[in-house]
């Protein structure tokens, strides 16, 4: 397991929990409006070892309440399972987020009961998977994912980053329709400040009233569905 980066405290990354934050290294996507582009390199500015995150974890038991565990691409690491089992062990929530890629450590994570929230980065509709990661994707993994969690056996949201030039409307109905009865599913305007490929900081999003328009079509399909600015 690589870790480049850990952060003591979020009030945003956990629904509902104040969270550590760990970054892992490494994704199997090159989607060039990602913010982390360091860690899709690897080439994180410092890395920490397992022993100085649990001894993070170990000084914030019965303060910390929760950690979330993001990347790059989480489940691209074997050991990811002892891992949060260790975090388990030490009492604390934990939310995973991925890009589904990787179901059969999705499903063995929840039915051991190691994760507690999986949020799970929608790209695109299947059919332009490929197109907006920049990768090869095998797209029955990311349906089997996407079944998985619907089946509800642990908190969940998806949740789709919108690149205008990238993503039409149009699309986001498709997508709608792919992972239709979901809980939650949340909406993300891109931030162009930071991303893997040069040309995407001169890209943008749709404006906000198109986007809460869009989440209104979209309640027509999910559970809930808004904004998340």
């Amino acid at each position: 397991m690589r870790i480049g980066g850990l952060q003591h405290s979020s009030l945003i990354d956990y629904p509902g929990e104040v969270s550590a934050v760990i970054f892992t290294v490494g994704c199997n996507f090159r989607c060039p409006y990602c913010h982390n582009p360091e860690l899709v390199f690897e080439s994180p500015e410092r890395e920490w070892t397992q022993e100085e995150v649990f001894d993070f974890l170990r000084k914030r038991r019965g303060v910390l309440p929760a950690v979330t565990v993001t990347g790059g691409e989480p489940t691209v690491h074997e050991d990811l399972p002892g891992f949060l089992r260790r975090m388990k062990t030490l009492g604390f929530r934990v939310k995973l987020d991925t890009n589904g890629t990787n179901p059969a450590m999705l499903r063995a994570l929840i039915a051991e009961g190691l994760v507690d929230y999986v949020a799970m980065d929608i790209k695109a509709p299947l059919e332009k998977y490929a197109q907006v990661t920049a990768s090869p994707v095998t797209v029955e993994a990311i349906r089997e994912s996407t079944a998985l969690l619907r089946r509800g056996l642990v908190a969940y949201e998806f949740r789709t980053t919108i690149v205008k030039a990238q993503l039409s409307l149009a699309d986001l109905e498709h997508i709608g329709r792919e992972i239709a009865g979901a809980r939650r599913y949340y909406l993300q305007p891109f931030n162009p400040a930071k991303t893997l490929h040069p040309s995407f900081h001169s890209l943008f999003s749709y404006t906000k009233e198109e986007l809460l328009a869009a989440a209104a079509r979209l309640n027509r399909y999910v559970e809930h569905c808004e904004l998340r600015a």
